[in-house]
């Protein structure tokens, strides 16, 4: 079964890419280049589904006849949001901050479908980090993985080793939630058939 509309990822994150490889779709990548600030007073769920409406408008303007996909990841500590790290002492002291705690990965998802419709959602899961200390984070943030990753760790790679235990959905915390995958492509009239997004009556993409 062949897709009837090209799929783009607004992303350059490989984590995505890797999680829309393994649902076996085929897919072209577009990153966005939209600042990524946090906005004054705004919550963390607010953010991530901002951002990752803002990406996919953003990408389609190029390709209006494209479904494009974008996510933004965030890692929430005591209420406040940990981003990328700017250099290697700042994912240090994230990761200072996070050993022995559980902190909220928030993700957030849009799609734009071919017909101009922009759906989008946030999904939450909570990580408990192990206790370490200096050293052994320090070791983690000379690897170079925590440089492009929120909050300092990517789950799927080397950071696995500081997680103790996950409450909730795995590729949440990678950066695309699948089920909110699935239930935007759904409310937007499009199926997900293991390995092609198929609509499901003419309205479908609208």
């Amino acid at each position: 079964m062949t897709q009837s509309f090209p799929l783009i990822l607004a992303s350059a994150s490989p984590r995505r890419a890797g999680l829309l490889t393994l649902l076996g779709l085929e897919f072209s990548v577009s990153p966005s280049a939209i600042l990524e600030d946090v906005l004054p007073g705004e919550a963390p769920e607010e953010h991530a589904e901002r951002l990752s409406r803002a990406k996919v408008q953003e990408v389609r303007e190029g390709s209006p006849g494209a479904m494009v996909v974008a996510g933004d990841t965030v890692v929430v500590l005591d209420g406040g949001i940990l981003g990328k790290p700017a250099h290697p002492e700042d994912a240090l002291g994230m990761l200072r901050a996070l050993s022995g705690r559980t902190h909220t990965v928030v993700s957030g998802l849009a799609v734009a479908f071919p017909g101009g419709a922009v759906r989008s959602g946030v999904m939450s899961t909570d990580v408990t980090f192990r206790s370490f200390d200096d050293d052994f984070a320090r070791a983690y943030v000379e690897t170079g993985e925590p440089m492009d990753k929120a909050g300092a760790y990517g789950i799927q790679g080397l950071g696995s080793a500081l997680v103790q235990e996950i409450r909730g959905d795995y590729t949440t915390v990678v950066g695309l939630p699948v089920p909110l995958l699935l239930e935007l492509l759904r409310s937007g009239g499009v199926r997900y058939r293991f390995g092609c997004l198929v609509p499901v009556s003419p309205e479908a993409a609208r």
